[in-house]
C-alpha cells in the first residue's frame, strides 16, 4: 500500500466480504487515507452509470490499487481491485495461477461453482456472485482481481464486524 512499509503476508490477504489487510469494507474515506495516503488519482463515475462512485487509485511499483467507494453507501469502502502480485487467498498466493488451480482453491473453500465468461479481447473472468469476487486471467495466469462487501438476498450491504 504504502512504499514505504515492507509489504507483508496479512498486508496483501484478501478476506471475502471484509477487506484486504486493515483496509475493511465500510470504511471511511478519511479511515482510508490515514491508512494508504492520498489516492495518485480519483476517477468519479460517469453520469450514465447505474451506480455513483468514486475509485481511488494507488500506483505501487508495478501493480495497481483501486479502492471503490460508493455514494449510495455513504461513500464508504465497498470495493477493491488489485492485480498485486503478492495478493493471497486463504493464506496462498494467487496471483499467476491458471483457471484450474483458481477454482481448485475456491472449490477447497467450499464455494459454489463460478460463472465463468470470456471477453472480447480473450481474457476469462471467474466470477463467485455469493463471495463478491471476480478473478480475471489473462493467457491463462490469474492477473488481478476485483472483490467487495457481501450483499444478501434482498440486496442490503452486510457490512463486516
Amino acid at each position: 500500500m504504502s512504499t514505504t512499509q515492507p509489504s507483508s503476508i496479512e498486508e496483501n490477504e484478501i478476506i471475502l466480504g471484509t477487506g484486504m489487510g486493515p483496509l475493511r469494507f465500510g470504511a471511511t474515506m478519511d479511515e482510508v487515507r490515514t491508512l494508504v495516503g492520498e489516492p495518485e488519482e480519483i476517477e468519479e463515475s460517469d453520469d450514465d452509470d447505474d451506480f455513483e462512485h468514486q475509485a481511488w487509485n494507488y500506483h505501487e511499483d508495478d501493480y495497481l490499487l483501486s479502492l471503490y467507494f460508493d455514494r449510495e453507501d455513504d461513500f464508504r469502502l465497498s470495493c477493491i481491485e488489485t492485480d498485486n502480485p503478492n495478493m493471497r487467498l486463504f493464506g496462498e498466493n494467487i496471483y499467476g495461477q491458471s483457471v484450474d488451480q483458481i477454482k481448485a482453491l475456491m472449490q477447497r473453500h467450499n464455494q459454489p461453482v463460478p460463472e465463468m465468461e470470456t471477453m472480447e479481447e480473450g481474457a476469462v473472468r471467474l466470477s463467485y456472485e455469493k463471495s463478491m469476487i471476480d478473478l480475471y486471467f489473462e493467457e491463462g495466469e490469474l492477473q488481478f482481481v476485483n472483490f467487495g462487501v457481501f450483499i444478501n438476498d434482498d440486496m442490503e450491504v452486510q457490512w463486516p464486524k
